[in-house]
């Protein structure tokens, strides 16, 4: 009798029943170092006291309203966020898709409320994942994710990532506004310089165009800023789209916007029955005054910095292994040469107690938990070394 699930995925023949900090458990008590942290979610690691204790005590008074009610939590962790950020404005929403789905929506709504709604066309970059939704899967344009699903999606204008030359030729009278990760994660984990960052801001301004960000994966602390594209001066978005880590392990995400770019996403015009739950804003609020807290950020960078200190060691003592170390804070790839098949070489790396991730471009793909120690990087290390070693010896036969 075939599995009730759909074939979808094709997890290793691992059951994890446990978390500890930067630690899962299997079933049979096994331990593995988690250096992918369900995708960049659990921003905070595995049953953290702040977190559990916050979606307890929710729990014991009230689940879900929709939002024909008013839900405080959202009032409260919207201010937060309008306080620490450029937005002014708070959708809720479950997930990273839905986020993008609201920031596409808001962009294109822009348009029509000021009288141009022949302004819908969004640039986008090749390498770049918005989400699986039917939007999201045309907004990133992989054509890998949009085989089978029908024609594809009227309205977005993808060009080459770097291609500056390409950028300003996309740009039409039809052009409503430029979507871009300020670290890709699907995609290779291809950070955008600052100064491109600024140069996409530049640009909006010249031609009156929304500056959507997609900082789903990057953002939430990921970087060792709040969100990414901090990094970067005079380049704040008009529209934002965050989820993963905001949520710390619980299914939330926000599209954040200025005044000017939210004011006519009115009543009516969209709309969630779980987004903003009372249970995720209760972790989303916990959340949030752990990233804020005082010196966390700052451990953030140093952890990142001496993480990827060693990676360049390890990629230059097996060369013929790694071509390069990219990436951002605490989202790190390494890009394989060509015959390493990351997906190969993240088996290797799980079969010796450490898990991390496949990303586009044969990279392996790392995301830890922000809450890791120098130490507990010292044990994934040793863990990739043993990795990439097993791998440059199969090389030379």
């Amino acid at each position: 009798m075939p599995a009730p699930l759909m074939d979808t995925y094709s997890p290793p023949d691992l059951d994890f029943v446990r978390g500890d900090g930067v630690w899962m458990i299997t079933d049979s008590g096994e331990r593995y170092l988690d250096f992918i942290a369900g995708i960049a979610v659990n921003a905070l690691g595995h049953n953290h006291p702040a977190l559990v204790g916050a979606l307890k005590a929710q729990a014991d008074k009230l689940w879900h309203t929709s939002n024909m009610f008013r839900v405080p939590g959202q009032l409260e962790l919207a201010k937060k966020y309008t306080e620490h950020t450029f937005a002014d404005r708070v959708f809720f929403t479950n997930s990273g898709t839905e986020a993008i789905e609201c920031a596409i929506k808001t962009a294109r709504h822009y348009f029509f409320a000021k009288g141009e709604p022949h302004r819908y066309r969004i640039i986008t970059f090749t390498g770049a994942f918005h989400g699986r939704s039917y939007g999201a899967i045309n907004a990133g344009g992989n054509p890998k994710y949009l085989e089978g699903f029908g024609p594809q999606m009227e309205g977005f204008d993808q060009i080459a990532f770097g291609d500056h030359d390409a950028l300003h030729a996309a740009v039409t009278e039809e052009t409503a506004a430029i979507l871009v990760e300020p670290v890709q994660g699907e995609g290779g984990v291809r950070a955008v310089p600052d100064h491109c960052l600024r140069g996409l801001r530049e640009l909006c301004d010249e031609k009156g165009l929304l500056l959507i960000y997609d900082e789903v994966q990057c953002g939430a602390g990921r970087t060792g800023k709040l969100f990414a594209h901090e990094w970067a001066e005079r380049a704040q978005p008009d529209i934002m789209a965050v989820a993963k880590g905001v949520g710390g392990g619980f299914p939330m995400g926000a599209c954040l916007t200025t005044d000017a770019a939210g004011e006519h996403m009115k009543m009516g015009t969209h709309g969630s029955t779980f987004g903003g739950n009372p249970l995720a804003m209760a972790v989303g609020n916990a959340v949030f005054d752990e990233l804020t807290r005082p010196g966390f950020l700052d451990h953030v960078v140093d952890v990142a910095g001496f993480l990827k200190q060693q990676l360049h060691g390890l990629a230059d003592t097996y060369p013929d292994v790694v071509e390069e170390v990219r990436g951002r804070g605490l989202l790190i790839g390494l890009k394989l040469k060509e015959a390493v098949v990351a997906r190969d070489f993240v088996a290797s790396v799980r079969d010796r107690g450490l898990l991390i991730g496949a990303a586009g471009d044969n990279v392996a793909r790392m995301a830890p938990p922000l809450t890791i120690t120098e130490a507990e990087a010292r044990i994934a290390l040793d863990k990739l070394d043993g990795a990439l070693k097993a791998a440059s010896q199969s090389l030379k036969g």
